[in-house]
């Protein structure tokens, strides 16, 4: 459903830019600007082109109605289950990526540690070898797909806000971000981040700052 909601903003998007209206990214802009176009009109738009904005931004409006609700139940499940529970402790994880990674590993006991668990993920780097050097490539990008794409969203969310929202994680970052690509800090994030999952669900502790993101 999210994949869709960005569909109907992006298909927005490229009528107005058409039309020489450019919007800033994220979806309150869009609004703010639809608003606008619906009540005061624009002679760039024909009646049929406003009747079919009106129609996605109607399914985007029904879109985000459905993703509200999902959340909502999501967030009653993971409060009910105590591994999501205490995931839940950690940065960058929200009911979704709780409850589905849960889901799929249960305590994590089938993984011997948690680079297992990151390379299940499709987390770590490839190597390849030549002329004795070892050279690190990009993630693997094996295992579930899903659950990497809800890690990285989650690792992203942590990045964003390390300087708003302190943190241990937010220290670790710090000191690593400025010698990395931001794409390459946020894979390391998501790494570190199943690493920590593991250690939580397969021993059944909760999230410790100092000692889990040392």
């Amino acid at each position: 459903m999210l994949q869709e909601a960005e569909l109907r903003m992006n298909r927005i998007r490229g009528f107005l830019l058409d039309r020489g209206i450019a919007i800033r990214k994220g979806p309150s802009y869009l609004v703010t600007q639809l608003q606008v176009i619906f009540t005061e009109g624009d002679s760039s738009f024909s009646g049929r082109l406003l009747h079919l904005i009106r129609e996605l931004k109607h399914e985007w409006d029904e879109l985000e109605r459905k993703i509200g609700e999902a959340s909502a139940e999501l967030s009653r499940i993971a409060k009910m289950d105590d591994g999501c529970h205490r995931l839940m402790e950690v940065p960058g994880f929200g009911p979704i990526v709780s409850t589905a990674l849960v889901a799929a590993i249960g305590n994590g006991i089938s993984f011997r540690k948690g680079r297992d668990l990151a390379a299940w993920l499709g987390l770590v780097p490839r190597q390849h070898s030549t002329g004795g050097k070892t050279r690190l490539l990009g993630i693997s990008k094996l295992g579930n797909e899903y659950l990497r794409r809800m890690m990285l969203h989650g690792a992203r969310s942590v990045v964003m806000q390390m300087e708003r929202m302190p943190s241990a994680l937010g220290e670790w970052l710090t000191g690593l971000a400025p010698r990395r690509h931001r794409n390459v800090t946020v894979v390391a994030l998501a790494n570190k981040m199943a690493r920590i999952a593991w250690a939580i669900l397969s021993k059944g502790t909760h999230y410790s700052a100092p000692a889990l993101a040392a």
